[in-house]
């Protein structure tokens, strides 16, 4: 496939012992890799996003779609909430660049997934708004239970949205038919589900869940080993700057 552009039912299975380490507090950038298995071009892009993911002032966050499925292959990780977050950016910015492999970077930028050079530049360039990861957010979980930290804001941004989303750090995936037919692709911070833990509002804020809530239907909460959350400015209908991100380490 060429650079292309287009306008668990299952019971808990073991229970954490301890808690999540907490999270780095202030990351330089949230990094989200929009990808799909049936995307020929897109190995190079999950290969990038695994050596990324090694950076602990990155928040990687490997968002599977689905809209290329009718190639041949129906992508196992893929959400379809993944595909209307990606068409969202686009209607945010204005340009309908949706693409795959499709990095957006802050939530304002967005480059070619396999760039690295283009990715360290939407970095820098989107560092330039003083609101982007402005708010040091925190990240626990204890005794069965998560809490996100917002503090109060820092400078004209006043809303967001805050977002938890459960996440594989490692799956490993055979594909079978389709454009990547016989290969193994490992992805690297697979976004699993994404929970709306609430609206920040400006002032000092402590969301909590219970950390079994993050099973559901489609998701055992054994394939769970992080946990990121970004706290967002705008809707999800229309993101904006990430005004805060931090990730945690599940302990077993």
């Amino acid at each position: 496939m060429s650079y292309r552009r287009i306008a668990l039912s299952a019971a808990l299975s073991c229970a954490v012992a301890s808690a999540a380490l907490p999270a780095f507090a202030e990351p330089r950038a949230v990094i989200e890799l929009f990808t799909s298995q049936g995307c020929s071009s897109c190995p190079p892009a999950d290969k990038l996003a695994a050596e990324l993911s090694k950076d602990p002032t990155l928040v990687v966050m490997t968002l599977a779609v689905d809209y290329w499925d009718y190639l041949g292959w129906k992508d196992t990780l893929a959400l379809h909430g993944h595909s209307n977050r990606q068409r969202a950016y686009a209607e945010a910015r204005g340009d309908r660049a949706v693409y795959t492999p499709q990095v957006v970077v802050n939530g304002v930028a967005h480059v070619l997934g396999s760039d690295k050079a283009a990715i360290d530049s939407a970095i820098a360039q989107t560092r330039q708004d003083k609101a982007v990861l402005e708010l040091p957010v925190t990240l626990t979980v204890a005794d069965g239970k998560i809490t996100v930290a917002v503090p109060a804001a820092k400078g004209s941004q006043t809303t967001g949205e805050v977002w938890l989303c459960p996440v594989t750090g490692k799956a490993t995936i055979a594909i079978g038919r389709g454009e990547n037919h016989g290969k193994t692709i490992t992805y690297s911070n697979v976004v699993r589900r994404w929970v709306r833990l609430g609206e920040w509002n400006g002032t000092a804020q402590t969301f909590t869940m219970p950390l079994s809530d993050l099973a559901n239907s489609d998701l055992a909460l054994a394939d769970v080993d992080r946990l990121s959350v970004v706290v967002q400015s705008g809707v999800a209908a229309k993101p904006g700057v990430i005004l805060g991100a931090a990730t945690a380490t599940i302990q077993r």
